[in-house]
């Protein structure tokens, strides 16, 4: 499919970039605040200390189940509104996780962190709206772009944690309220944003295809394997990395070293994602990220020396990149701007459903699958080369078949 926009359209594309960009670094903070607090949290308010990471899994959850709702109220009302309802979602899990807090009750503490998942399920769609204006050729890097504002994010959460969260007498309640105000202040960019609303169809128009339809196609069925893969892998592996670390004879600080190497190693790549797409083939960039992804888990099956940890970990960021932003790609050029709504719901539905899935697996594998952190910690990477093995089937028999088969 190939939309034609010119010079005048790429520009206002370029405008909507830079505000989504300013979204992912600000409005975007508040996942890290969480992940880093949220578990903490949970350990301190459970009554079992194996449910301390349920928060987590939770948020996760929230998202998956919000994505179609999310994708059909933006198919509807715009862009803008749908990000607002997201920023509202945030702002009203802080304020819920707050109150948990406040109570010393896990449950209200949980309920906060599934209505979080509102908020995380809206950012997904960030990735999204940067396609939605842009040309063809400028696709690719409009959605690399956009991810790199998580660079920014993931500097601006941590520093927020260590600047919030003792403000209070009781623990981590700072920083949830300063997730209230990141929202509220955050959403008042999308009333910069100029993304139309997606046309009201007439009552001769085509109606689109079913998401059946959409997922037998084989170009999007195998940009949503992709997208499933390279994030849940990513997430099972540095779920219980700082427990392997750890674990392992090494310090918390190691730990958050190794992390935050991580981190950058996710989102630095996309300053140029975009540009490898657009040379290379989005299919090429996908399968670079696979390869990428399984030397991950090669050089972490290799030893346990903090320097495996670090290697590893960067390997993993930067093979999440390539996957996910190339499958994003892939899936953005693959359906009519009437189905938006529909496959990019159902898209985030299955990808997020597929990290639920590695974020309630991956504690555990790494605790009960093995006598010791060592062997928990190579059970977890090994569970990576299934996955790895289909996803990289489909791609190879996407790039076999007749090119006017992609659509």
């Amino acid at each position: 499919m190939t939309i034609s926009m010119t010079t005048h359209d790429d520009r206002a594309a370029k405008r909507n970039v830079a505000i989504l960009v300013m979204a992912q670094a600000f409005l975007g903070s508040q996942m890290p605040i969480i992940f880093i607090v949220g578990g903490l949290a949970g350990q301190s308010l459970a009554s079992n200390a194996c449910f301390a990471t349920l928060p987590i899994s939770l948020i996760v959850l929230g998202s998956m189940l919000s994505a179609t709702p999310i994708s059909a109220i933006m198919q509807k009302w715009g862009r803008r509104f749908g990000f607002i309802i997201g920023a509202l979602g945030g702002a009203v899990g802080a304020m819920v996780g707050a109150y948990g807090l406040y109570l010393g009750s896990f449950p209200i503490f949980l309920a906060g962190s599934f209505l979080t998942g509102v908020y995380m399920s809206a950012q997904g769609f960030y990735r999204f709206a940067a396609a939605d204006t842009a040309s063809e050729g400028f696709r690719p890097k409009a959605i690399s772009y956009v991810m790199a504002g998580g660079l920014l994010s993931a500097i601006i959460g941590p520093q927020l944690v260590k600047a919030t969260s003792d403000a209070f007498v009781i623990p981590f309640l700072g920083a949830y309220m300063a997730v209230i105000a990141i929202n509220v202040i955050g959403a008042l960019l999308f009333l910069f944003l100029d993304i139309p609303k997606p046309a009201a169809p007439s009552a001769d128009a085509p109606h689109g295809r079913t998401r059946w339809e959409l997922l037998k196609t084989p170009r999007i069925a195998v940009a949503v394997i992709c997208a499933m893969v390279s994030y849940a892998l990513m997430n099972l592996v540095m779920t219980s990395t700082p427990l392997a670390v750890v674990g392992c004879g090494f310090t918390q600080n190691n730990a958050a070293d190794v992390v935050t190497m991580h981190v950058l190693a996710m989102y630095i790549p996309s300053f140029f994602t975009g540009h490898l797409i657009s040379r290379f083939g989005v299919e090429k960039v996908v399968a670079a990220g696979l390869v990428i992804l399984a030397g991950a888990g090669a050089v972490a099956l290799n030893g346990v020396e903090l320097s495996n940890f670090f290697v590893a970990l960067i390997l993993l960021g930067l093979g999440w990149n390539f996957g996910f932003i190339g499958a994003t790609t892939m899936l953005a050029g693959a359906h009519e701007p009437h189905e938006r709504g529909r496959m990019q719901g159902l898209n985030d539905l299955l990808v997020f459903g597929g990290v639920t899935f590695a974020s309630l697996s991956s504690g555990g594998l790494m605790n009960c699958s093995g006598g010791n952190p060592v062997e928990g910690w190579n059970a977890v990477n090994m569970a990576m080369a299934p996955f790895l093995v289909l996803a990289g089937g489909a791609l190879m028999w996407l790039t076999l078949r007749p090119q006017e088969s992609y659509s």
